[in-house]
């Protein structure tokens, strides 16, 4: 769609670098705010008095004109989906293009049992593991971004949002790490 994707933050190369292996990987550009110390960020507005950047979106046009801004909570995606439709709409020359999505794969998702479906980055999918752990409960990991077809079947259960972590027990789905309602639906397993 004639667009280039880039991801910057405040953190610093060895950091990105880290962040980008621990999700298998990155097929855009990442850009380290470090020094100094989130000079662009403050530049965008999006630099907080903490010290950190919040997580947001820019679309800029050709002419260096930011036509988008979305800024939202860390452990939100965004949804691709809107995107695309601001990219078509601010050029004119990519509304009538397709966007190629690569084939889909035939892949059963995992049933049976407690399945969480999770990012590897999300503070509620670690909290949600220790959790599970702590209470010696087995458990499968689906990895959303990774797995094909997993985003859709999150999608499908948190009313088209893109939410981790999500549970499968046995076809009980649980959306997002709710302490209380997984206690309810694993109470004669803890």
């Amino acid at each position: 769609m004639d667009t280039q994707v880039l991801g910057i933050s405040i953190d610093h190369v060895p950091c990105l670098k880290a962040w980008a292996e621990s999700l298998g990987g990155v097929n855009y550009p990442l850009l380290s705010d470090f020094w100094p110390h989130g000079a662009e960020a403050q530049k965008y507005g999006v630099l907080r008095s903490e010290g950190y950047s919040e997580r947001a979106i820019f679309i800029i046009d050709k002419q260096g004109i930011i036509r988008y801004i979305d800024i939202h909570d860390i452990d939100e995606q965004p949804d691709n989906e809107e995107l695309i439709r601001v990219i078509r709409k601010i050029d004119p020359e990519v509304t009538d293009r397709q966007v190629e999505a690569a084939p889909p794969e035939k892949l059963e998702l995992p049933h049976g049992g407690i399945i969480m479906y999770c990012t590897n980055w999300c503070s509620d999918c670690k909290k949600a593991r220790l959790w599970l752990e702590k209470n010696h409960l087995e458990y499968s990991e689906v990895d959303v971004n990774g797995t094909p077809g997993a985003a859709a079947q999150v999608r499908k259960w948190a009313n088209g949002n893109l939410v981790t972590p999500v549970f499968d027990i046995d076809g009980t789905i649980v959306v997002d790490f709710d302490e209380q309602k997984l206690r309810e639906t694993l109470k004669d397993r803890l």
